[in-house]
């Protein structure tokens, strides 16, 4: 099951408390103050993953929190700053500080983003002593790590997004282009979350499919509609053997613009699948309504290796020129 949605509570660490002592050892009975200062706590921070099932460890982990500073001690020993925690979120993550309102859109795995800082060690009373105190009796108390309520929202990014209405063969494709292991069927919703395979340098995602009132909920609903989103090229797959290719394409196309109307800008390859369960003259008629008001049409079928190899080669070229 892939978690692509949740909500978890933070904390970074506490910073230790400075040490309010006095040098005392067999030479001296009544030395001055010696208390040294309190660790800081753990700062957290998110970072970007490959692996897009990052976000499943907090299905049940709701709380995540970083270590407190140590606290200081006599002898002027500093207490030991805690280790800083990083919390590893797949790329195309959207993290909402749910405190502030601020979003923060992870998109690479190098760029870590402090999200929560932690509190600073309190001075031990080694810090206070002064020609006017010679002997200070106090010291600092380290200060609260932030607590903060972050929503986590996945958006899958991919170079290619394979789209269509159930049993277009999108599973079938993605299995023989990226040697992926995607669930493959002749019934609806096989594919119940995103799939995703390399072609040579390029992420290529299976998106589960839509139907007609997805942008309202229906079937799987807006659930993966939010994964096209990220894809920089659409594959429109649509079975050969529809009798209303038109009808279906009409069909996402209108759930794209009730969800998101920037997807209808996205470039776009219309992939007719299943060719072998037709003749020639089908496939001709099929690709030349389509290439009316469009002008990337291609078939494919996954039992062909020279129509499979024939797509990726004009896939390649698509990406690389988009």
């Amino acid at each position: 099951m892939l978690v692509d949605n949740v909500t978890i509570q933070i904390k970074a660490g506490d910073g230790g408390n400075g040490a309010s002592t006095f040098l005392r050892n067999g030479l001296t009975a009544k030395g001055g103050p010696d208390g040294g200062n309190g660790g800081n706590g753990g700062n957290i921070y998110i970072q970007g993953s490959n692996n897009i099932r990052d976000l499943k460890e907090f299905r049940f982990k709701k709380k995540i929190q970083a270590e407190d500073g140590t606290p200081g001690r006599n002898q002027k020993m500093f207490g030991k700053n805690a280790s800083h925690l990083i919390i590893l979120v797949p790329l195309g993550t959207q993290v909402t500080d749910e405190t502030s309102n601020v979003v923060y859109e992870i998109t690479d795995t190098t760029s870590p983003y402090l999200i929560a800082l932690g509190g600073l060690g309190g001075q031990g009373n080694v810090e206070f002593k002064s020609a006017t105190n010679q002997a200070p009796t106090f010291a600092e108390k380290g200060t609260k790590g932030e607590e903060k309520t972050l929503h986590l929202e996945l958006k899958l990014i991919a170079d290619i997004g394979l789209i269509g209405l159930p049993n277009a063969g999108k599973s079938s494709l993605l299995s023989v282009l990226t040697h992926a292991n995607p669930k493959v069927g002749d019934y609806p919703f096989t594919t119940l979350e995103p799939n995703i395979g390399m072609l040579e340098t390029h992420a290529l995602a299976d998106i589960p499919g839509l139907i007609e009132g997805a942008s309202h909920g229906k079937g799987l609903g807006i659930a993966f509609l939010k994964h096209i989103e990220k894809t920089k090229i659409i594959v429109h797959c649509i079975d050969i053997t529809d009798p209303q290719p038109l009808k279906t394409y009409a069909i996402v196309r209108k759930e794209f613009q009730e969800y998101n109307e920037a997807l209808l800008e996205k470039p776009e390859i219309i992939l007719l699948t299943k060719t072998d369960l037709v003749d020639a003259k089908e496939v001709a008629k099929k690709i030349k309504l389509f290439k009316k008001t469009h002008e990337h049409v291609l078939s494919v079928s996954v039992f062909d290796d020279a129509s499979i190899e024939e797509f990726k080669k004009n896939l390649l070229k698509f990406v690389t020129k988009e």
